[in-house]
């Protein structure tokens, strides 16, 4: 069974400087029709790392970066990111949802690209400082949220391929609506692949996704809006939903890929299942295969199929493409277990449901 590598944390003590703007953009963000990525808050923190130690953070205000044209992670792929959210609760307040594990995630992608960790108090402490100084950035409209990019790359200027002995560390937000409202066309792909046995799968390094964007686009030529993809041997089972994880409801149960070294370990999809489990619902975590799915469909015993990420939270699937012949879902309701689980996860994180695993961490 996949072992993800355990996450080990330099400790520091997080003084943070902060310098604010004296020209605010906030006027101009139209807050009742956001678009994805557009809006970028006012600050950002930014933090260096050379002769083996991290240097003070700074938050100062968001700015283009200077760096050198033979800065390495522009030419051999080291780098790094991080997709969070910050929410605006009913009573006003705000919270960052599940800090810690988004700071696991951040340390094995690190550990596998080979690159300096982030303390742990400059991660939490640095977003913390940059939500608050921000705050008014965050959305209070239902579903949308402050979506939070922490990111490493490799500074060093030099162009020999090697590990680099420098890096840049910083975070940057912006308030976001959600994707995916209506529900989405996919396509199997049995050509290209996502990620191998062995390879980066499991870590949010750049060279994913933009090794997808082929396969996906000619998939959008053909009418689909994304790819399901397959595994990098035999194409036999489904792994992830374009850039999110995916999940089925088989005969009345939730299933979806076991976690490996080519599946991203996705933040929405454990609070999914989590959450699955508390309502009674049975879940499975194991191989899907996509003859499993054309059976399912021609025997009628799969109800749901969505993707699952920090983007979309939850995006219904309606038709999957399999081998040539489109199969579609049965019409969706406010009852599929899609939208009870996405509601259910939404009134946790605007403290409507009490948060019983600790997952908001209250500015």
């Amino acid at each position: 069974p996949f072992k993800p590598f355990k996450p080990f944390y330099m400790e520091t003590t997080a003084d943070i400087m902060i310098r604010k703007t004296t020209n605010s953009r906030l006027k101009e963000v139209d807050f009742d029709n956001l678009e994805f990525g557009k809006y970028i808050s006012d600050h950002m923190l930014v933090c260096d790392y050379a002769h083996g130690e991290w240097k003070d953070p700074q938050i100062v205000p968001y700015a283009n970066l200077s760096m050198s044209p033979s800065a390495l992670g522009l030419h051999y792929g080291q780098t790094v990111f991080e997709g969070m959210k910050a929410f605006r609760m009913h009573d006003g307040s705000i919270n960052i949802f599940r800090m810690d594990k988004h700071y696991d995630r951040f340390v094995r992608s690190l550990q596998r690209m080979c690159m300096a960790v982030v303390p742990k108090d400059i991660f939490v402490e640095g977003l913390r400082r940059l939500v608050e100084l921000d705050k008014d950035w965050v959305p209070s409209k239902p579903g949308h949220a402050l979506y939070l990019r922490p990111f490493v790359f490799a500074s060093e200027a030099r162009f020999g391929v090697k590990v680099s002995d420098e890096y840049r560390f910083v975070i940057f937000t912006g308030p976001v609506p959600s994707l995916y409202a209506d529900p989405i066309k996919v396509k199997v792909e049995t050509q290209y692949i996502r990620a191998a046995k062995g390879g980066t799968g499991f870590a949010k390094c750049g060279g994913n996704y933009g090794a997808a964007f082929l396969p996906t686009q000619q998939a959008r030529l053909e009418g689909y809006d994304q790819v399901l993809w397959t595994d990098g041997i035999e194409h036999k089972y489904i792994e992830e939903s374009g850039m999110m994880n995916v999940m089925f409801v088989i005969d009345g149960k939730l299933v979806t890929a076991p976690l490996s070294d080519s599946i991203l370990d996705g933040v929405t999809r454990d609070s999914l299942l989590t959450l699955a489990q508390d309502l009674g619902f049975k879940t499975e975590e194991r191989p899907v295969a996509v003859a499993e799915l054309e059976d399912a469909f021609k025997k009628g015993t799969i109800t749901e199929a969505f993707g699952a990420g920090t983007a979309a939270v939850v995006a219904p699937i309606k038709t999957i493409h399999i081998n040539g012949i489109d199969y579609s879902l049965p019409q969706y309701d406010a009852n599929k277990l899609q939208f009870k689980l996405k509601a259910g996860l939404e009134n946790i994180r605007l403290g409507v449901s009490t948060d019983v695993h600790g997952w908001n961490y209250m500015l």
